[in-house]
Protein backbone atom coordinates (compact mmCIF):
# COMPACT_ATOMS: atom_id res chain seq x y z
CA UNK A 1 0.00 0.00 0.00
CA UNK A 2 1.45 4.00 -0.56
CA UNK A 3 2.84 4.83 2.36
CA UNK A 4 1.76 8.18 3.49
CA UNK A 5 4.20 10.86 2.66
CA UNK A 6 5.99 12.32 5.40
CA UNK A 7 7.57 15.48 5.41
CA UNK A 8 10.82 15.24 4.02
CA UNK A 9 12.44 18.42 5.55
CA UNK A 10 15.86 18.96 6.71
CA UNK A 11 17.79 17.17 9.46
CA UNK A 12 20.34 19.56 9.28
CA UNK A 13 20.48 22.98 11.45
CA UNK A 14 19.53 26.18 9.37
CA UNK A 15 22.86 27.48 9.87
CA UNK A 16 24.48 24.56 7.89
CA UNK A 17 21.85 24.46 5.58
CA UNK A 18 22.48 28.04 4.62
CA UNK A 19 26.01 27.34 4.58
CA UNK A 20 25.67 24.66 1.66
CA UNK A 21 23.56 27.25 -0.61
CA UNK A 22 26.04 29.73 0.03
CA UNK A 23 28.45 27.69 -1.43
CA UNK A 24 26.13 26.63 -4.23
CA UNK A 25 25.94 29.73 -4.69
CA UNK A 26 29.32 31.09 -5.10
CA UNK A 27 29.79 28.37 -7.39
CA UNK A 28 26.99 28.90 -9.85
CA UNK A 29 29.82 30.91 -11.76
CA UNK A 30 30.90 28.03 -13.70
CA UNK A 31 28.71 25.33 -15.74
CA UNK A 32 29.29 22.14 -12.81
CA UNK A 33 28.47 24.94 -10.39
CA UNK A 34 25.28 25.38 -11.70
CA UNK A 35 24.05 22.13 -12.30
CA UNK A 36 25.48 21.86 -8.52
CA UNK A 37 23.16 24.76 -7.34
CA UNK A 38 20.39 23.12 -9.13
CA UNK A 39 20.94 19.53 -7.11
CA UNK A 40 20.83 21.79 -3.48
CA UNK A 41 17.74 24.24 -4.88
CA UNK A 42 15.56 23.16 -7.85
CA UNK A 43 12.71 20.35 -7.47
CA UNK A 44 10.89 18.95 -10.96
CA UNK A 45 9.41 21.37 -13.00
CA UNK A 46 5.71 22.81 -12.38
CA UNK A 47 3.35 21.19 -14.06
CA UNK A 48 2.92 22.60 -17.61
CA UNK A 49 6.17 24.42 -17.15
CA UNK A 50 7.76 25.63 -20.57
CA UNK A 51 10.90 26.71 -19.29
CA UNK A 52 13.06 24.87 -21.99
CA UNK A 53 12.26 24.72 -25.40
CA UNK A 54 9.87 21.70 -26.78
CA UNK A 55 12.45 19.62 -28.73
CA UNK A 56 10.25 17.86 -31.95
CA UNK A 57 10.74 13.90 -31.05
CA UNK A 58 10.86 13.20 -35.04
CA UNK A 59 14.09 15.02 -35.69
CA UNK A 60 15.98 12.79 -32.60
CA UNK A 61 18.09 10.54 -35.28
CA UNK A 62 19.44 7.90 -32.89
CA UNK A 63 18.11 5.42 -30.26
CA UNK A 64 17.31 7.61 -27.53
CA UNK A 65 16.63 4.59 -25.05
CA UNK A 66 19.84 3.60 -24.90
CA UNK A 67 19.64 3.43 -21.32
CA UNK A 68 16.93 0.56 -21.08
CA UNK A 69 13.69 0.64 -19.02
CA UNK A 70 13.15 -0.03 -15.42
CA UNK A 71 10.14 -0.10 -12.74
CA UNK A 72 10.08 0.00 -8.89
CA UNK A 73 7.92 0.20 -5.94
CA UNK A 74 5.07 -2.34 -6.90
CA UNK A 75 1.48 -1.56 -4.78
CA UNK A 76 -1.88 -3.13 -5.49
CA UNK A 77 -3.29 -0.65 -8.05
CA UNK A 78 0.49 1.05 -9.29
CA UNK A 79 3.52 0.92 -10.12
CA UNK A 80 6.64 2.98 -11.34
CA UNK A 81 8.22 3.12 -14.23
CA UNK A 82 11.48 4.82 -15.19
CA UNK A 83 13.57 5.54 -18.17
CA UNK A 84 16.26 8.17 -19.48
CA UNK A 85 16.26 9.27 -23.19
CA UNK A 86 20.09 9.92 -24.13
CA UNK A 87 21.25 9.36 -27.76
CA UNK A 88 24.55 9.69 -26.41
CA UNK A 89 24.66 8.84 -23.13
CA UNK A 90 28.39 10.12 -22.36
CA UNK A 91 27.38 13.42 -23.25
CA UNK A 92 26.81 15.61 -20.01
CA UNK A 93 23.19 16.80 -21.70
CA UNK A 94 22.66 13.30 -23.14
CA UNK A 95 22.64 14.45 -26.98
CA UNK A 96 19.74 16.45 -26.11
CA UNK A 97 20.33 19.67 -24.90
CA UNK A 98 18.37 22.10 -22.74
CA UNK A 99 14.67 20.59 -24.57
CA UNK A 100 12.56 19.30 -23.60
CA UNK A 101 10.18 16.04 -25.08
CA UNK A 102 7.31 14.55 -24.91
CA UNK A 103 6.89 10.89 -24.05
CA UNK A 104 4.33 8.54 -24.78
CA UNK A 105 3.81 5.08 -22.40
CA UNK A 106 1.46 2.08 -22.80
CA UNK A 107 0.88 -0.70 -20.73
CA UNK A 108 -0.80 -4.28 -21.29
CA UNK A 109 -1.94 -7.47 -20.60
CA UNK A 110 0.63 -9.31 -23.23
CA UNK A 111 4.07 -8.79 -24.39
CA UNK A 112 2.50 -8.18 -27.24
CA UNK A 113 0.79 -5.06 -26.57
CA UNK A 114 -2.65 -6.23 -27.83
CA UNK A 115 -4.77 -5.55 -24.74
CA UNK A 116 -3.43 -1.68 -23.57
CA UNK A 117 -4.68 -1.24 -19.86
CA UNK A 118 -2.83 2.35 -19.50
CA UNK A 119 -1.08 4.60 -22.01
CA UNK A 120 -0.30 8.35 -21.23
CA UNK A 121 2.04 11.33 -22.69
CA UNK A 122 4.72 12.90 -20.28
CA UNK A 123 7.84 14.86 -20.47
CA UNK A 124 11.26 14.26 -20.07
CA UNK A 125 12.77 17.89 -18.92
CA UNK A 126 16.13 18.41 -18.72
CA UNK A 127 16.06 19.91 -15.46
CA UNK A 128 15.61 16.22 -14.50
CA UNK A 129 18.45 14.91 -16.79
CA UNK A 130 15.72 13.57 -19.82
CA UNK A 131 14.48 11.06 -16.75
CA UNK A 132 10.90 9.88 -16.85
CA UNK A 133 9.08 8.85 -13.17
CA UNK A 134 5.85 8.07 -14.83
CA UNK A 135 2.93 6.69 -11.27
CA UNK A 136 0.69 4.21 -13.61
CA UNK A 137 -2.53 4.02 -11.31
CA UNK A 138 -6.20 1.98 -11.87
CA UNK A 139 -4.10 -1.44 -12.43
CA UNK A 140 -5.68 -4.33 -11.28
CA UNK A 141 -3.28 -5.77 -7.99
CA UNK A 142 -1.22 -8.98 -8.07
CA UNK A 143 -1.16 -9.01 -12.11
CA UNK A 144 2.02 -8.91 -14.52
CA UNK A 145 2.31 -6.26 -16.97
CA UNK A 146 4.41 -5.11 -19.45
CA UNK A 147 5.33 -1.99 -20.70
CA UNK A 148 7.22 0.55 -23.46
CA UNK A 149 7.87 4.08 -23.97
CA UNK A 150 7.69 6.07 -27.62
CA UNK A 151 9.44 9.29 -29.03
CA UNK A 152 9.22 10.07 -32.33
CA UNK A 153 10.42 6.70 -34.50
CA UNK A 154 11.61 5.45 -31.51
CA UNK A 155 9.98 2.57 -29.20
CA UNK A 156 12.30 1.48 -26.16
CA UNK A 157 12.58 -2.16 -25.37
CA UNK A 158 9.93 -3.80 -23.59
CA UNK A 159 9.86 -3.87 -19.53
CA UNK A 160 8.11 -6.43 -17.47
CA UNK A 161 6.71 -5.52 -14.31
CA UNK A 162 3.80 -6.35 -11.58
CA UNK A 163 1.51 -4.85 -8.87
CA UNK A 164 0.99 -6.10 -5.31
CA UNK A 165 -1.84 -8.06 -4.32
CA UNK A 166 -4.37 -6.24 -2.68
CA UNK A 167 -3.83 -4.95 0.71
CA UNK A 168 -6.09 -7.08 2.96
CA UNK A 169 -6.20 -9.81 0.76
CA UNK A 170 -4.32 -13.44 1.79
CA UNK A 171 -1.34 -14.16 -0.65
CA UNK A 172 -0.13 -17.79 -0.86
CA UNK A 173 3.30 -16.87 -1.64
CA UNK A 174 5.81 -14.39 -2.69
CA UNK A 175 9.48 -14.77 -3.93
CA UNK A 176 12.07 -11.92 -4.14
CA UNK A 177 15.28 -11.55 -4.48
CA UNK A 178 18.05 -9.48 -2.76
CA UNK A 179 21.19 -7.69 -4.25
CA UNK A 180 23.79 -4.70 -3.27
CA UNK A 181 27.45 -3.63 -4.01
CA UNK A 182 27.95 -3.57 -7.70
CA UNK A 183 30.95 -1.86 -8.63
CA UNK A 184 31.44 -1.38 -12.10
CA UNK A 185 35.26 -1.65 -11.85
CA UNK A 186 35.40 -4.82 -10.18
CA UNK A 187 33.67 -7.15 -12.57
CA UNK A 188 30.99 -7.97 -14.79
CA UNK A 189 27.01 -8.01 -13.65
CA UNK A 190 27.23 -11.80 -14.57
CA UNK A 191 25.02 -12.24 -11.46
CA UNK A 192 22.17 -9.38 -12.36
CA UNK A 193 22.14 -11.50 -15.93
CA UNK A 194 21.32 -14.49 -14.01
CA UNK A 195 18.66 -13.00 -11.59
CA UNK A 196 16.71 -12.07 -15.27
CA UNK A 197 16.93 -15.63 -15.59
CA UNK A 198 15.28 -16.35 -12.35
CA UNK A 199 11.73 -16.33 -11.72
CA UNK A 200 10.85 -13.72 -8.71
CA UNK A 201 8.15 -11.36 -7.80
CA UNK A 202 10.57 -8.44 -6.92
CA UNK A 203 14.04 -7.51 -6.08
CA UNK A 204 15.30 -5.72 -3.35
CA UNK A 205 18.49 -3.35 -3.87
CA UNK A 206 19.74 -2.75 -0.30
CA UNK A 207 22.77 -0.32 -1.64
CA UNK A 208 25.84 0.57 -3.10
CA UNK A 209 24.40 0.76 -6.92
CA UNK A 210 26.97 3.14 -7.82
CA UNK A 211 30.63 3.39 -6.82
CA UNK A 212 32.10 6.79 -6.61
CA UNK A 213 35.86 5.95 -7.50
CA UNK A 214 37.58 6.09 -10.73
CA UNK A 215 37.10 3.75 -13.80
CA UNK A 216 39.42 3.50 -16.12
CA UNK A 217 39.55 3.45 -19.93
CA UNK A 218 39.74 -0.78 -20.29
CA UNK A 219 37.02 -0.78 -17.34
CA UNK A 220 39.31 -1.63 -14.44
CA UNK A 221 38.83 -5.38 -13.73
CA UNK A 222 37.00 -5.92 -16.78
CA UNK A 223 39.78 -5.31 -19.15
CA UNK A 224 37.77 -4.41 -22.10
CA UNK A 225 39.64 -4.91 -25.18
CA UNK A 226 36.90 -3.93 -27.28
CA UNK A 227 36.16 -0.63 -26.35
CA UNK A 228 37.51 2.21 -24.43
CA UNK A 229 35.52 4.17 -22.35
CA UNK A 230 35.96 8.21 -21.77
CA UNK A 231 38.27 9.48 -20.03
CA UNK A 232 35.46 11.74 -17.96
CA UNK A 233 34.57 8.41 -15.55
CA UNK A 234 38.42 8.12 -14.58
CA UNK A 235 37.94 10.29 -11.70
CA UNK A 236 35.94 10.59 -8.37
CA UNK A 237 32.23 11.50 -8.52
CA UNK A 238 31.95 14.74 -6.67
CA UNK A 239 29.14 16.93 -9.01
CA UNK A 240 25.74 16.53 -9.91
CA UNK A 241 27.28 15.71 -13.64
CA UNK A 242 29.69 13.62 -12.55
CA UNK A 243 27.30 11.15 -10.46
CA UNK A 244 24.59 11.88 -13.43
CA UNK A 245 27.27 10.41 -15.85
CA UNK A 246 28.46 7.44 -13.81
CA UNK A 247 24.78 6.07 -13.72
CA UNK A 248 25.38 6.55 -17.50
CA UNK A 249 28.09 4.23 -17.30
CA UNK A 250 26.15 1.83 -14.99
CA UNK A 251 22.72 1.50 -17.08
CA UNK A 252 24.85 0.87 -20.42
CA UNK A 253 25.96 -2.31 -19.31
CA UNK A 254 23.36 -5.09 -21.09
CA UNK A 255 23.17 -7.68 -17.87
CA UNK A 256 21.74 -4.71 -15.54
CA UNK A 257 19.57 -3.50 -17.98
CA UNK A 258 17.99 -7.12 -18.52
CA UNK A 259 17.55 -7.27 -15.03
CA UNK A 260 15.92 -4.09 -14.48
CA UNK A 261 13.56 -4.69 -17.93
CA UNK A 262 12.25 -8.13 -16.30
CA UNK A 263 11.96 -7.38 -12.64
CA UNK A 264 10.21 -4.28 -10.34
CA UNK A 265 13.02 -3.55 -8.05
CA UNK A 266 12.88 -1.74 -4.40
CA UNK A 267 15.48 0.56 -3.91
CA UNK A 268 17.09 1.66 -0.81
CA UNK A 269 21.21 3.48 -0.69
CA UNK A 270 24.22 3.07 1.24
CA UNK A 271 26.97 5.06 1.36
CA UNK A 272 28.97 4.32 -2.65
CA UNK A 273 26.21 6.09 -3.84
CA UNK A 274 27.30 9.20 -2.45
CA UNK A 275 30.89 8.73 -0.66
CA UNK A 276 32.24 6.19 1.12
CA UNK A 277 31.45 5.63 4.44
CA UNK A 278 29.65 8.76 5.12
CA UNK A 279 27.44 9.46 8.41
CA UNK A 280 24.58 12.00 8.15
CA UNK A 281 27.11 15.40 7.48
CA UNK A 282 30.61 13.70 7.80
CA UNK A 283 32.56 12.09 5.16
CA UNK A 284 35.57 10.31 5.66
CA UNK A 285 37.81 12.98 4.34
CA UNK A 286 37.27 15.35 7.11
CA UNK A 287 34.84 17.86 4.65
CA UNK A 288 33.70 20.78 6.22
CA UNK A 289 29.77 19.76 6.93
CA UNK A 290 28.50 22.57 4.39
CA UNK A 291 30.55 21.63 1.68
CA UNK A 292 30.14 17.75 1.74
CA UNK A 293 26.25 18.48 1.91
CA UNK A 294 26.17 20.20 -1.63
CA UNK A 295 28.25 16.75 -2.47
CA UNK A 296 25.30 14.98 -0.98
CA UNK A 297 22.91 17.17 -2.49
CA UNK A 298 24.35 16.42 -6.09
CA UNK A 299 24.66 12.65 -5.57
CA UNK A 300 21.11 12.38 -3.95
CA UNK A 301 19.41 14.34 -7.14
CA UNK A 302 21.23 11.97 -9.28
CA UNK A 303 20.20 8.87 -7.64
CA UNK A 304 16.29 9.62 -7.76
CA UNK A 305 16.83 10.71 -11.39
CA UNK A 306 18.33 7.37 -12.40
CA UNK A 307 16.52 5.07 -10.16
CA UNK A 308 12.67 3.67 -10.57
CA UNK A 309 11.72 5.93 -6.91
CA UNK A 310 8.68 7.45 -6.69
CA UNK A 311 8.06 11.39 -6.10
CA UNK A 312 7.56 10.85 -2.80
CA UNK A 313 11.88 9.92 -2.95
CA UNK A 314 12.56 13.53 -4.45
CA UNK A 315 15.49 15.00 -2.74
CA UNK A 316 14.75 18.52 -1.09
CA UNK A 317 18.60 19.72 -1.22
CA UNK A 318 20.51 17.02 0.58
CA UNK A 319 17.81 15.62 2.23
CA UNK A 320 15.61 12.47 0.71
CA UNK A 321 12.94 10.65 2.52
CA UNK A 322 14.35 7.04 1.21
CA UNK A 323 12.43 4.85 4.11
CA UNK A 324 9.33 3.69 3.66
CA UNK A 325 6.79 0.90 3.98
CA UNK A 326 4.88 -1.85 1.21
CA UNK A 327 3.05 -4.55 1.79
CA UNK A 328 2.25 -8.06 -0.12
CA UNK A 329 -0.88 -8.53 1.16
CA UNK A 330 -1.38 -10.28 4.19
CA UNK A 331 1.64 -12.23 3.56
CA UNK A 332 4.69 -9.44 3.92
CA UNK A 333 5.07 -6.36 5.40
CA UNK A 334 8.64 -4.33 4.42
CA UNK A 335 9.75 -1.59 5.96
CA UNK A 336 12.57 -0.41 3.81
CA UNK A 337 15.18 1.39 6.02
CA UNK A 338 18.18 4.43 5.63
CA UNK A 339 20.60 3.36 7.93
CA UNK A 340 23.17 6.31 6.19
CA UNK A 341 21.50 9.59 5.64
CA UNK A 342 20.72 9.64 9.89
CA UNK A 343 23.10 8.09 11.84
CA UNK A 344 25.54 9.47 14.16
CA UNK A 345 29.04 9.72 13.09
CA UNK A 346 31.31 6.21 13.45
CA UNK A 347 32.81 5.44 16.86
CA UNK A 348 36.52 4.97 17.00
CA UNK A 349 37.25 6.72 13.60
CA UNK A 350 35.25 4.19 11.96
CA UNK A 351 38.22 1.68 12.89
CA UNK A 352 37.59 -2.38 14.10
CA UNK A 353 37.27 -1.57 17.91
CA UNK A 354 35.77 -3.56 20.81
CA UNK A 355 32.58 -1.85 22.34
CA UNK A 356 32.98 0.93 24.59
CA UNK A 357 31.30 4.05 26.00
CA UNK A 358 31.75 5.67 22.44
CA UNK A 359 30.11 3.05 20.84
CA UNK A 360 27.62 2.35 23.34
CA UNK A 361 26.09 5.31 23.86
CA UNK A 362 22.68 5.46 24.30
CA UNK A 363 22.47 8.94 22.32
CA UNK A 364 24.00 7.49 19.24
CA UNK A 365 21.64 6.32 16.57
CA UNK A 366 22.09 4.85 13.07
CA UNK A 367 18.61 5.37 11.95
CA UNK A 368 17.48 8.51 13.42
CA UNK A 369 14.96 9.15 15.77
CA UNK A 370 11.92 9.76 13.67
CA UNK A 371 12.77 6.69 10.97
CA UNK A 372 12.98 4.30 14.42
CA UNK A 373 9.74 5.60 16.05
CA UNK A 374 8.57 4.98 12.24
CA UNK A 375 9.89 1.19 12.35
CA UNK A 376 8.59 0.88 15.51
CA UNK A 377 4.89 2.12 15.20
CA UNK A 378 4.61 0.31 11.91
CA UNK A 379 5.09 -2.80 13.61
CA UNK A 380 2.60 -2.09 16.26
CA UNK A 381 -0.22 -2.24 13.84
CA UNK A 382 1.54 -4.86 11.26
CA UNK A 383 -0.92 -7.73 10.74
CA UNK A 384 1.34 -9.39 8.14
CA UNK A 385 2.96 -12.96 8.78
CA UNK A 386 6.51 -11.66 7.69
CA UNK A 387 7.95 -8.46 8.73
CA UNK A 388 10.67 -7.87 6.19
CA UNK A 389 13.26 -5.34 7.19
CA UNK A 390 15.34 -4.13 3.75
CA UNK A 391 18.30 -2.17 5.00
CA UNK A 392 22.06 -1.98 4.48
CA UNK A 393 24.54 -2.83 7.28
CA UNK A 394 25.15 -6.27 9.52
CA UNK A 395 22.76 -6.16 12.19
CA UNK A 396 23.62 -9.03 13.92
CA UNK A 397 26.56 -9.28 16.43
CA UNK A 398 29.90 -10.18 14.49
CA UNK A 399 32.54 -10.41 16.46
CA UNK A 400 35.91 -10.49 14.04
CA UNK A 401 38.11 -11.92 15.90
CA UNK A 402 38.68 -14.89 18.56
CA UNK A 403 39.53 -12.26 21.70
CA UNK A 404 37.67 -12.21 24.51
CA UNK A 405 36.54 -9.01 23.98
CA UNK A 406 36.48 -8.68 20.10
CA UNK A 407 36.28 -6.25 18.01
CA UNK A 408 33.40 -5.23 15.89
CA UNK A 409 32.62 -2.96 13.05
CA UNK A 410 31.78 0.47 14.29
CA UNK A 411 30.25 1.12 10.48
CA UNK A 412 27.56 -1.97 11.16
CA UNK A 413 25.00 -1.73 13.90
CA UNK A 414 27.66 -3.35 15.92
CA UNK A 415 28.43 0.12 16.31
CA UNK A 416 25.34 1.53 17.38
CA UNK A 417 24.22 -1.11 19.93
CA UNK A 418 21.89 0.82 22.19
CA UNK A 419 19.94 1.38 17.88
CA UNK A 420 19.91 -2.61 17.83
CA UNK A 421 18.54 -2.92 21.41
CA UNK A 422 15.46 -0.84 20.66
CA UNK A 423 14.59 -1.71 17.39
CA UNK A 424 14.77 -5.47 19.14
CA UNK A 425 12.64 -4.41 22.13
CA UNK A 426 10.34 -2.60 19.68
CA UNK A 427 10.29 -6.06 17.80
CA UNK A 428 9.14 -8.05 20.94
CA UNK A 429 6.53 -5.32 22.56
CA UNK A 430 5.23 -5.49 18.89
CA UNK A 431 4.81 -9.09 18.83
CA UNK A 432 6.70 -9.35 15.69
CA UNK A 433 6.98 -13.52 15.87
CA UNK A 434 8.16 -13.92 12.24
CA UNK A 435 11.26 -10.63 11.60
CA UNK A 436 13.57 -10.95 8.62
CA UNK A 437 16.38 -8.71 8.18
CA UNK A 438 17.83 -8.04 4.59
CA UNK A 439 21.28 -6.73 4.59
CA UNK A 440 23.62 -5.87 2.11
CA UNK A 441 27.59 -3.93 2.14
CA UNK A 442 30.21 -6.59 2.76
CA UNK A 443 30.50 -8.37 -0.33
CA UNK A 444 29.75 -12.01 0.91
CA UNK A 445 27.15 -14.07 1.72
CA UNK A 446 26.07 -14.53 5.52
CA UNK A 447 23.39 -16.11 7.22
CA UNK A 448 22.76 -15.51 10.94
CA UNK A 449 20.19 -16.36 13.44
CA UNK A 450 19.02 -13.14 15.55
CA UNK A 451 19.32 -13.55 18.74
CA UNK A 452 17.96 -12.45 22.14
CA UNK A 453 21.43 -11.97 23.55
CA UNK A 454 24.16 -12.67 21.46
CA UNK A 455 26.86 -13.90 23.53
CA UNK A 456 24.19 -16.66 25.06
CA UNK A 457 23.97 -18.93 21.86
CA UNK A 458 20.88 -20.99 24.25
CA UNK A 459 19.08 -18.13 24.02
CA UNK A 460 15.80 -16.84 22.19
CA UNK A 461 16.33 -16.54 18.28
CA UNK A 462 14.16 -13.78 17.20
CA UNK A 463 14.56 -13.62 13.74
CA UNK A 464 16.76 -14.24 11.13
CA UNK A 465 19.41 -12.33 8.56
CA UNK A 466 20.05 -12.82 5.63
CA UNK A 467 23.46 -10.65 4.17
CA UNK A 468 23.63 -10.67 0.46
CA UNK A 469 26.83 -11.57 -1.38
CA UNK A 470 27.78 -8.49 -3.69
CA UNK A 471 27.25 -8.84 -7.63
CA UNK A 472 30.40 -7.29 -8.58
CA UNK A 473 32.74 -5.70 -5.39
CA UNK A 474 35.48 -7.43 -4.28
CA UNK A 475 35.88 -9.27 -7.70
CA UNK A 476 35.92 -12.84 -7.74
CA UNK A 477 35.83 -14.41 -4.37
CA UNK A 478 36.18 -17.39 -2.79
CA UNK A 479 34.31 -19.82 -1.26
CA UNK A 480 36.05 -19.67 2.29
CA UNK A 481 37.82 -16.78 2.82
CA UNK A 482 40.57 -16.60 5.19
CA UNK A 483 38.60 -15.96 8.10
CA UNK A 484 36.14 -18.27 7.40
CA UNK A 485 36.78 -20.68 10.47
CA UNK A 486 37.54 -17.14 12.87
CA UNK A 487 34.03 -15.93 12.03
CA UNK A 488 31.63 -19.03 12.45
CA UNK A 489 33.61 -20.44 15.66
CA UNK A 490 33.28 -16.14 16.78
CA UNK A 491 30.11 -16.13 16.20
CA UNK A 492 27.96 -19.30 17.04
CA UNK A 493 24.88 -17.36 15.61
CA UNK A 494 26.06 -17.21 12.11
CA UNK A 495 24.98 -20.55 10.17
CA UNK A 496 26.70 -19.87 7.15
CA UNK A 497 29.29 -17.85 5.15
CA UNK A 498 30.81 -17.55 1.63
CA UNK A 499 33.28 -15.19 -0.26
CA UNK A 500 31.66 -15.63 -3.81
CA UNK A 501 29.59 -13.14 -5.59
CA UNK A 502 25.80 -13.90 -6.35
CA UNK A 503 22.32 -13.17 -4.90
CA UNK A 504 19.83 -14.73 -2.27
CA UNK A 505 16.65 -15.81 -3.63
CA UNK A 506 13.82 -16.17 -0.72
CA UNK A 507 10.50 -17.77 -0.76
CA UNK A 508 7.89 -16.65 1.57
CA UNK A 509 4.68 -18.85 2.64
CA UNK A 510 2.39 -18.74 5.59
CA UNK A 511 4.27 -22.06 6.81
CA UNK A 512 8.05 -20.68 6.05
CA UNK A 513 10.74 -18.76 4.49
CA UNK A 514 13.54 -20.21 2.10
CA UNK A 515 16.35 -18.40 1.46
CA UNK A 516 18.98 -20.14 -1.51
CA UNK A 517 22.37 -18.22 -1.68
CA UNK A 518 23.18 -18.38 -5.77
CA UNK A 519 26.92 -18.37 -6.47
CA UNK A 520 29.13 -17.31 -9.51
CA UNK A 521 32.63 -18.61 -9.36
CA UNK A 522 34.05 -15.42 -11.60
CA UNK A 523 33.25 -11.79 -11.93
CA UNK A 524 36.39 -10.56 -14.15
CA UNK A 525 34.95 -12.59 -17.25
CA UNK A 526 31.79 -12.83 -17.96
CA UNK A 527 29.53 -16.09 -18.62
CA UNK A 528 30.17 -18.00 -15.39
CA UNK A 529 27.59 -20.25 -14.75
CA UNK A 530 25.49 -19.89 -11.09
CA UNK A 531 25.30 -22.52 -8.44
CA UNK A 532 22.96 -22.64 -5.16
CA UNK A 533 25.85 -22.60 -2.46
CA UNK A 534 23.55 -23.21 0.36
CA UNK A 535 19.63 -23.50 0.95
CA UNK A 536 18.09 -22.10 4.89
CA UNK A 537 14.31 -22.35 5.89
CA UNK A 538 12.55 -20.84 9.16
CA UNK A 539 9.38 -21.81 10.24
CA UNK A 540 6.74 -19.15 10.76
CA UNK A 541 6.46 -19.03 14.56
CA UNK A 542 9.72 -21.21 15.26
CA UNK A 543 12.29 -19.07 14.13
CA UNK A 544 15.68 -20.12 13.49
CA UNK A 545 17.47 -21.61 10.03
CA UNK A 546 17.69 -24.39 9.75
CA UNK A 547 19.13 -26.34 6.10
CA UNK A 548 16.71 -26.59 3.69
Amino acid sequence: MPPGRQSPSSQHAPELRAAARHLARRRFLTVTAAAAALAFGTQLPATGAASAAELDAARIADDPFTLGVASGDPWPGSVLLWTRLAPEPYEADGGLAQQRVVVEWEVADDERFGTIVRRGAAIAHPEVHHTLHVEVDGLAPGRVYYYRFRTGTWISPTGRTRTAPAAMGPASALTFAAVSCQAYHEGYFTVHRHLAGDDVDVVFHLGDYLYEYAVDAAGGARKYTDRVLPDLFNRETVTLEDYRLRYALYHRDPDLQAVHAMHPFVITWDDHETENNYAADSDENRTPPAAFLLRRAAAYRAHWENQPLRASQLPNGPDAQLYRRLHWGTLAQFDVLDTRQYRSNQAYDDRPHIPGPESDDPARTITGAAQERWLLDGWRTSDAVWNVLPQQVCFSQRKLDLSPVAKVSMDAWDGYRASRDRVLAGARAAGIDNLMVLSGDVHVGYAFDIKDDFDNPSSRTLGTEIVTPSIASGMDGIVRPTNWATYLSANPHLKFYNGQRGYVRVQLTPQAARADFKTVSAVTTPGAPITTAASFVTEAGNQGLKPA
